[in-house]
């Protein structure tokens, strides 16, 4: 037979068995991570005593070899040895002869697909921790650029009140810094060893679990054999943590694509991250916004379709256990792609500050501050709300904005107004009443962004570590 594991079977597979169950298609992309938890097993062998030292040496070598080739996109692979440590073991023995199978002794497909999975998240997730950091500091420079940029702050898509354009984008700072927590708490989950625990029981050699760990650099061995082999939990928080933080990129993609509209004008996207009409010279599309905005839902897919994978499996491994990657390579690729584009888009975006000075100026933003006025001389808060109003009404019906009533307009609604009420209702005076931890005042938002600066360098600094850990 020339499966390595059709000792029992009389028949060949019949190859549209062998084309459906196979998973080579895909999980070859699990291929540098299989040669390294292969390294530090028949490492572990030797030192056990279970595999002589210069079998051991060889198979090291080969595995060695095999890593090239795959490093430079040479190894071929068949569908018929099913999946990546098929193949490798396949072409390992093809390299060094028959002393290569002794390599998965000890171990099973079952732990060994865990360890590859394992190993490829947890250099995901410390990626994606640095192309976060990126962003933010890409967020944080344009704050920094727009500290006396005034915008409308908006609530259900209307004007609400002015706010620091550098407030706006401090907010998705925010948001940002609580999925680097997530992704970080998740790498604890993550960095956990299941190989050792054999196909479900463990294995009857007398392995060194704990010395694997220390080759690959784990932080943990799992405790169960059962679980070590069944649990995709680390994949589902994964693929949770992913969701949120697309929904966060959604959210941000939809503001630039609103932004950089002609009816908003508060923005300008660079050209190398738009497109144009094939039809409509004029245009200038923001699609990688949108793109991300609209791949949002694959990756909230592949989120539901893993939990609805394993929610009826008993233990331990189950063949539906395949459809845990491609889902899992695809978020990968999807999450990739968007925060590479995201930094460098924002960091050269152009903000049109006369714009949105004009969006302010003319609006009733700063009508909430008139009745803080009102209430301040000790009217009570809800008629003063009804006086203003009331004033926003004479206002709209006289096609004027509330700095363009005379003081005589004013006091028709109130006798309590007066020349202070001009001041009050400038867009900076609006901002900086703002003045609590977190709000808009100039001063709390330079303030916020010196919070942001020193995450940013914790962030930095357990990127490097790990980066640093995994070398």
């Amino acid at each position: 037979m020339s499966k390595l594991w059709g000792g029992r079977f009389t028949k060949q597979t019949n190859k549209l068995v062998e084309e459906y169950t196979a998973s080579i298609g895909f999980d070859k992309a699990l291929a540098e991570e299989d040669v390294q938890g292969s390294l530090a097993h028949v490492t572990m062998l030797a030192k056990c005593g279970i595999v002589p030292e210069e079998d051991a040496a060889r198979i090291k070598e080969g595995l060695q070899s095999v890593l090239e080739k795959i490093r430079r996109g040479e190894l071929e692979y068949s569908v018929s040895d099913e999946d990546i440590h098929m193949n490798i073991e396949k072409n390992l023995i093809e390299e060094i002869g028959p002393v290569g199978g002794k390599l998965h002794t000890g171990r099973s497909r079952n732990d060994q697909v865990a360890t590859d999975m394992h190993l490829y998240l947890r250099k995901r997730v410390v990626e994606f921790v640095g192309l976060l950091h990126d962003l933010q500091e890409a967020l944080i420079g344009q704050a920094k650029a727009n500290l006396d940029t005034i915008v409308p702050g908006y609530t259900h898509l209307q004007r609400a009140q002015p706010i620091l354009f550098a407030h706006h984008l401090l907010a998705y700072v925010s948001m940002f810094q609580r999925d680097i927590e997530r992704l970080q708490d998740s790498y604890k989950r993550i960095n956990v060893l299941p190989l050792g625990a054999g196909a479900l029981a463990g294995t009857t050699f007398p392995i060194d679990r704990h010395f694997v760990a220390e080759q690959l650099n784990f932080g943990a061995v799992y405790e169960n054999s059962l679980d070590a082999v069944s649990d995709r939990d680390f994949i589902l928080e994964f693929l949770a943590d992913a969701s949120i933080l697309m929904m966060h990129l959604s959210r941000l993609s939809e503001e630039l694509v609103m932004w950089s509209s002609t009816e908003f004008r508060f923005i300008e996207l660079d050209d190398a991250f738009c497109t144009g009409s094939s039809i409509m010279p004029q245009k200038k599309n923001p699609d990688v916004p949108e793109l991300v905005r609209g791949k949002t839902g694959r990756v909230y897919g592949n989120l539901m379709g893993l939990l609805t994978v394993l929610k009826s499996l008993p233990l331990a491994y189950n063949k539906d256990m395949q459809e845990d990657k491609e889902g899992m390579f695809d978020t990968v690729a999807t999450l990739q792609g968007a925060l590479q584009l995201f930094a460098p888009m924002i960091a050269t975006m152009k903000v049109n500050k006369e714009q949105m000075r004009e969006a302010v100026n003319k609006d009733f933003s700063n009508a909430t501050d008139i009745a803080d006025f009102l209430a301040n001389k000790g009217l009570p808060f809800r008629q003063a709300h009804e006086v203003i109003g009331k004033t926003v009404l004479y206002c709209i019906q006289h096609n004027k904005y509330l700095l363009d009533l005379s003081l005589e307009e004013f006091q028709q609604f109130s006798p309590l107004f007066d020349d202070s009420i001009y001041e009050v209702l400038q867009p900076e005076t609006v901002v900086n009443a703002r003045n609590v931890y977190g709000g808009t005042a100039t001063g709390q938002v330079k303030a916020a962004i010196g919070r942001a600066e020193e995450k940013l360098q914790a962030t930095g600094q357990w990127v490097q570590e790990y980066l640093a850990k995994s070398k």
